[in-house]
């Protein structure tokens, strides 16, 4: 494994962290669709981002670039990784249950692997990966439990659309590794991405949605939409592309094992729920998934 691909202490606490953030998206997203259209809650999570993330990157004494090649890769970027699964995700969670989702988003390292190792030279797939992969999906399916699928009366549509977002997920995983070879920094990527994503949803939104004539949300969907925006989407971005940066796609796209876990310790912590004997089942498989995809407990057994 590739030095740069491997997890340091200080990646696996940045991942740690966008996990803890993205396990907030799912309930935030369910909040916001009960009374706002999907297409219209993708463009206020990605508007509301780029209305905290511009400021800041001027605070930081940077910029939006001028360069049309690191504006293409942005938009592409954009459409991958925001509009593109977040529609998906967003119409689906109307249809689906939030574990059903979960598993199908716990895909995503699935096919990261298997696009990584055919686009890139330096994260290849190793024996070790793919077991650690299928821990981690089976962790996954054990901390859910068969209660919460409801795949029987679960139309195949919406879990088609959960599928195909964790697989566009993957794809941009490795497409966002070409801005650190652009020399753009985490922080004017982020930026760049949620700005791209709003010129893209504006149009989309106001065509399909007309969000001029919603009736105007209650207090918990605002509340709920800010969350989303500002928590999961500007916060997490920015941790997103720092990770990319220092481990890579195949270690990155270990968050969405780490969302249902991190969902399940913060209703423990702050809702008061029990953890069952299979849910810590769960989270032993993916500890133990996510040490084999890392690789250096192997490596000090050899």
């Amino acid at each position: 494994m590739d030095a740069r691909t491997r997890m340091d202490g200080t990646a696996w606490a940045l991942l740690l962290t966008l996990a803890m953030l993205w396990g907030g998206s799912f309930f935030f997203a369910k909040v916001a669709v009960a009374e706002v259209p999907p297409l219209t809650v993708v463009l206020v999570r990605v508007a509301l981002a780029a209305l905290v993330l511009v400021p800041v990157l001027h605070l930081a004494g940077g910029r939006l670039p001028g360069r049309a090649d690191v504006w293409r890769a942005a938009f592409v970027m954009a459409a991958i990784n925001n509009v593109i699964p977040f529609a998906l995700f967003f119409w689906a969670s109307v249809h689906v249950t939030s574990g059903l989702a979960a598993i199908l988003n716990a895909t995503t390292p699935l096919s990261g692997v298997v696009i990584a190792h055919f686009l890139t030279d330096d994260e290849k797939a190793t024996p070790a990966r793919l077991a650690g992969v299928a821990l981690g999906l089976a962790g996954v399916a054990v901390l859910v439990g068969p209660s919460a699928l409801g795949i029987v009366d679960v139309a195949l549509l919406p879990q088609l659309a959960c599928v195909a977002a964790a697989i566009s997920y993957a794809f941009a995983g490795v497409y966002g590794r070409r801005f650190r070879a652009m020399g753009v920094m985490p922080l004017r990527t982020a930026t760049l991405q949620v700005t791209a994503s709003t010129v893209l949803m504006i149009p989309i939104a106001a065509t399909v949605d007309r969000p001029w004539t919603l009736a105007v949300p209650s207090a918990e969907v605002l509340w709920a939409l800010v969350g989303l925006a500002v928590l999961c989407t500007a916060v997490g971005y920015l941790l997103y592309f720092e990770i990319l940066k220092r481990a890579g796609a195949t270690n990155l796209l270990l968050v969405t094992f780490l969302v249902p876990v991190s969902a399940l310790l913060l209703g423990g912590l702050f809702l008061g729920e029990a953890v069952s004997g299979g849910q810590a089942w769960g989270m032993a498989l993916i500890g133990l998934g996510l040490a084999c995809v890392d690789g250096r407990l192997l490596t000090r057994r050899q």
